[in-house]
């Protein structure tokens, strides 16, 4: 269940992060992190400008990708985390490909589509602020 998944996780890959501050990309990354998780910021397009801590590709090992893309992007990010041995794909509203969630659970993965990790996360901690 997300609840499970919430309670276990430890290491969240955001892909799709944006530098901007407004974007739910960027302030659910830091609202992960104050939660407690580990967070990797995944975006290869902002690898050239000098930003610490954006990774190019999902790193091995993390437990939940959080993803903040477009649907094309879908099926190749899921290979991407097959490939990092990942646990679980959360597809973002917005970043909905059930096409890409079949071959996720195909290879083992948890999918979660369609559901916010942020709106998850505070019902599941009981947060009213």
């Amino acid at each position: 269940t997300m609840d499970e998944i919430l309670r276990n996780a430890k290491r969240v890959a955001v892909v799709g992060w944006s530098q901007n501050p407004e974007r739910p990309s960027h302030w659910i990354a830091e609202y992960l992190e104050k939660a407690g998780y580990a967070v990797t910021r995944v975006n290869p397009g902002l690898l050239n400008r000098g930003i610490a801590g954006v990774e190019a590709a999902i790193p091995r090992g993390v437990d939940v990708v959080d993803v903040f893309r477009s649907p094309e992007h879908l099926p190749a990010i899921v290979q991407e985390a097959i490939a990092a041995e990942a646990k679980v794909v959360w597809m973002q509203p917005g970043a909905e490909n059930e096409e890409a969630a079949a071959a996720a659970r195909l290879a083992g993965l948890t999918a979660i589509v369609g559901s916010c990790i942020y709106a998850e996360h505070r019902r599941l901690t009981g947060a009213t602020q």
